[in-house]
């Protein structure tokens, strides 16, 4: 098992680097992660990153690790993401593309990487491409972790969040000592509307239709493997492991 890497280097980028020097493994993979929420995708990733070394390059980890940044730490990229997010609109494939550029460092890492969040479309892929090309690398595969929307359904919507301390409990797999009361600071536990059947349906069709050209960019490239949701975290990591031929 790797020592689980520091990403300094992706969340801060500029002058920054990682105080822990990545394992270099004998083949290190260079991976793009798809899944819908609620399939698990992030857990695989911490998997990926202890048993294989590659670094997960989350782009939502950046967004959450800026802002407590002060603006002089974060790089031009990075501060107008926030503030086109901020005003409620969405950040263009340049800035994106900008941010990935800022962070070639880490694309270049000896233990490989797991890029989860971006690219999101096939313009964003098409960019990544190139950038990896200039580098002289290219990606092993795209994993897909699928789940069918039933079950993704059953999985939201058990979830409660405290509303006192935030903390996330599941009504199957993680429920509190005494059912609606937090185990830490005794709060209310209640369900977010995100987190209601129908939400999640919906942010389900508008997640399917966003993704299938990507999918299918990297599916007539050849990279694309499907990897069953179902299961254990290790169950499903055992199938992923097995996928990448990484035994």
């Amino acid at each position: 098992m790797h020592a689980k890497t520091d990403r300094a280097a992706w969340l801060k980028a500029g002058d920054f680097q990682c105080s822990v020097d990545p394992p270099s493994p004998a083949r290190p993979f260079r991976l793009v992660l798809l899944g819908a929420p609620g399939v698990g995708k992030g857990t695989q990733a911490e998997l990926l990153n202890e048993r294989l070394g590659a670094c997960q390059l989350s782009t939502g980890d950046v967004f959450r690790a800026a802002k407590s940044l002060t603006p002089y730490e974060r790089t031009p990229a990075l501060n107008e993401a926030l503030d086109l997010m901020r005003r409620g609109a969405l950040v263009p494939d340049p800035t994106v593309l900008e941010m990935v550029r800022e962070r070639l460092v880490c694309l270049r890492c000896r233990g490989g990487f797991l890029l989860d969040g971006f690219p999101r479309t096939v313009g964003q892929a098409e960019a990544l491409e190139k950038i990896l090309a200039g580098e002289r690398l290219k990606l092993d595969a795209v994993l897909s972790y699928d789940l069918p929307i039933d079950r993704i359904v059953a999985r939201l919507s058990g979830r409660r969040t405290c509303a006192d301390c935030k903390a996330v409990y599941h009504v199957e797999a993680r429920p509190p000592k005494v059912e609606g009361v937090c185990d830490i600071c005794s709060g209310k536990l209640f369900q977010r509307e995100d987190d209601r059947p129908e939400s999640i349906r919906v942010r389900m069709e508008a997640y399917e239709k966003s993704t299938a050209p990507l999918a299918d960019f990297y599916r007539r490239k050849g990279l694309l493997v499907s990897i069953s949701a179902e299961g254990t975290p290790e169950e499903i990591f055992a199938r992923t492991v097995q996928a990448l031929g990484a035994n």
